[in-house]
Formats: structure tokens, C-alpha cells, sequence
């Protein structure tokens, strides 16, 4: 008799384990998404509203479909978390990693802060995988960046079937008074190893605040219709200017200020920070790099000193001699960063934001 009931007691334990295995999906669409500029976009994952789509420079635009900064939250007592997610173009770069471009980013909150998980590894277009597993079943809040350089078509989010999945109870990263970010492929997230570790996201829970990420690769060009995209979100904690990889000489000179202008004329409290081109680690041996990024730099400073001399009190300025270090480890390819570069980046900015604006 006892054997009996032993061996239907392990029956049912096998069934029961067999039941928690089983993966049920849920549409990320349910719950909320940080890092957008407006709600009023074409599709739900995409960062540009879609009255600019006739408006701004094609590139702009088709970079405005990656997801970069942008992040999904929600709480589960799941032992496991997957996913289904479908990237809209599938991109490849030979400097960067495809968990980067078009993978996901797992974070949980612990105690204060917000720690890491595991990334979801792409594996073409169409993506499904257990990010992790075999946790202990308690209530986590959960934060999941999306690719830096693709798109979503689709995502799903799937937990153990006897689990819950709901909406985050914790308002963290706080959404009242965003940071904006303005700039480049450096901006965008090129080449973090995994979307946690652009500079935007990594200062997102630094400053345990959305930040809105308009890196455009190759395109930060001082585009007066994004000035004008940034100025409506005149609830803005301060407005963050990284564009100087990207223009030239004249563009400095005829397009920054009136790109200043736009942002402070709807905006006359908002801090303005411009930031200096990082110093490339290969400009000890090119000449003529270290000569333009040098000059691009001085340009920038003269027309930040021409604002501040306008009597504008809320305009900063950061210089790049120390955001990436200077041991010349921090890039993939001299330009773009890496985890490392990111990472320097990011705690020099947190610093500076902290002390203009997130006075402690």
C-alpha cells in the first residue's frame, strides 16, 4: 500500500514539474513601454511619431524604426523567462555584435538598483528563447530592452503556465521629467555587445530615469524637425546634445544655433547640455582624424561660448578629454564604442547630469 501511494505521489510530482515547464506566451503590448518621444507612432515599437514619416530625411526616418532606448516592463513570479520576438530587418554589421543589433536585454530590480539577467540571443529574423530558467518562483520586476539597430515586428513574453505575468507595480525608471538624448551611432548604441549596454540605457538606470533615445547612425545632422520633436516634450528633466560625430564644419556653424533655438524657444528653463566628439583612439596615428575632430570640437565650444555670452544660464557644456578613457581600450574600431567605452561614458554623463541637474 505504501508503495502505492509513494509511486503516485511521484507521479504527481512529475506531472506537476511537467506543468511548470510548459511555456505560455503573452503579448508585450499589454504592458508599458519606455523611451519613446510620442505614443502617436505608426507602429507600437518605433521611436518617431508618424507625422514625421513625409517630414524628415528617409534615413532619419528608417533609423526612427530600430528601437533603441526603448524597454518593456512588467512583474512575474515566473522560474522562467522567454521570449518570441521578430525583427523587422534582420541587420548584420561585421563590428558589431547581433545580440546588439537585434537581440534582448533582461534586467531585473534588486533591492535598489537594477541588475542584469541574461540577454535573449537572436538567431535570424524570427526569434524564440528561454532567457532564463530554474529561478526560484518570487515576484521580480522586470525591465526588457529591445535592439538597438533593428525593429520589432512582434514580441511575445512567456512565462511557466502556473505562472502570473502583470503590470510592474514599481514606477521605476521614473517617467516624469525624461532625459532626452540627441546624436549619432555612438548614441544609438554602436557596437554594445547586448542593448543594456548603450550609454543611454546603462544612464537610464544609473539616473533610475527614462531616458528617450534619438541616436540616428551616421545622421545625428542637427535636423531642425527632430529640434522641433524634442521641444514638445517640454516636460524634459534636460536635453542632451551628441551630435558632433556627425556634421562637418559649416554644419556647426550655420545649424547649431538655430537647432538651440528651436529646443529654448518652447523650452526657456530646460538645461541644455552639449557634448564635445569623443577623443577616437586611433587619432594619435591619423593626422588628419585628429585634426578634424579637434577642430570639429573647438567650433562647438565657440558656439556654446556665443550662447552663454547671450545671457542664457541653463546651457552646459561637457569635454570629451576623459568620456572613454585614455588608454585607447574603449572602441571596436577607433569610432564606436564598446561595453567598456560605454560604460566610461555613461558615469561620466551620470556625474555631469547629477550636477546640473539631479542635485543630490
Amino acid at each position: 500500500m505504501n508503495r502505492i501511494i509513494i509511486f503516485f505521489i511521484g507521479l504527481l510530482l512529475l506531472c506537476t514539474s511537467r506543468m511548470g515547464a510548459q511555456t505560455i506566451y503573452y503579448t508585450a503590448d499589454q504592458f508599458p513601454l519606455i523611451g519613446k518621444t510620442s505614443e502617436e507612432t505608426e507602429t507600437r515599437y518605433e521611436r518617431l511619431p508618424a507625422y514625421l514619416k513625409d517630414i524628415c530625411r528617409p534615413p532619419v526616418w528608417n533609423l526612427g524604426k530600430n528601437t533603441s532606448g526603448l524597454a518593456v516592463r512588467f512583474r512575474s513570479n515566473s522560474t522562467s523567462i522567454s521570449a518570441k520576438w521578430e525583427a523587422s530587418g534582420n541587420n548584420q554589421m561585421n563590428h558589431m555584435t547581433e545580440t546588439g543589433i537585434k537581440g534582448l536585454d533582461l534586467y531585473t530590480w534588486i533591492g535598489d538598483h537594477w541588475q542584469p539577467v541574461k540577454a535573449a540571443l537572436p538567431s535570424g529574423k524570427k526569434n524564440e528563447q528561454t532567457i532564463i530558467s530554474n529561478m526560484i518562483p518570487s515576484e521580480r520586476e522586470y525591465l526588457l530592452y529591445l535592439p538597438l539597430y533593428d525593429g520589432i515586428v512582434s514580441l511575445e513574453i512567456g512565462i511557466d503556465s502556473a505562472a502570473y505575468i502583470q503590470n510592474p507595480r514599481l514606477p521605476y525608471p521614473k517617467t516624469d521629467h525624461p532625459v532626452l538624448v540627441y546624436g549619432t551611432s555612438i548614441t544609438q548604441g554602436g557596437c554594445a555587445s547586448r542593448p543594456g549596454m548603450s550609454y543611454t540605457n546603462i544612464l537610464e538606470r544609473k539616473l533610475n530615469r527614462e531616458v528617450i533615445n534619438l541616436g540616428f547612425s551616421g545622421n545625428g545632422q542637427l535636423d531642425y524637425e527632430i529640434a522641433e520633436l524634442m521641444a514638445s516634450r517640454n516636460d524634459a528633466s534636460v536635453f542632451v546634445l551628441d551630435f558632433i560625430p556627425n556634421v562637418n564644419a559649416q554644419q556647426i556653424r550655420d545649424k547649431t544655433a538655430r537647432f538651440f533655438a528651436i529646443l529654448r524657444e518652447k523650452n526657456p528653463q530646460i538645461p541644455i547640455l552639449f557634448v564635445e566628439s569623443v577623443l577616437f583612439t586611433h587619432m594619435p596615428y591619423d593626422k588628419t582624424m585628429r585634426e578634424t575632430v579637434l577642430e570639429k570640437n573647438r567650433l562647438l565650444k565657440e558656439e556654446y561660448q556665443k550662447i552663454k555670452k547671450q545671457g542664457d544660464k541653463n546651457v552646459y557644456y561637457l569635454e570629451s578629454s576623459s568620456l572613454i578613457g585614455t588608454d585607447g581600450e574603449s572602441t571596436v574600431d577607433g569610432i564606436h564604442l564598446t561595453d567598456l567605452g560605454f560604460s566610461r561614458f555613461a558615469v561620466i554623463l551620470e556625474d555631469k547630469l547629477t550636477e546640473i541637474v539631479f542635485k543630490k
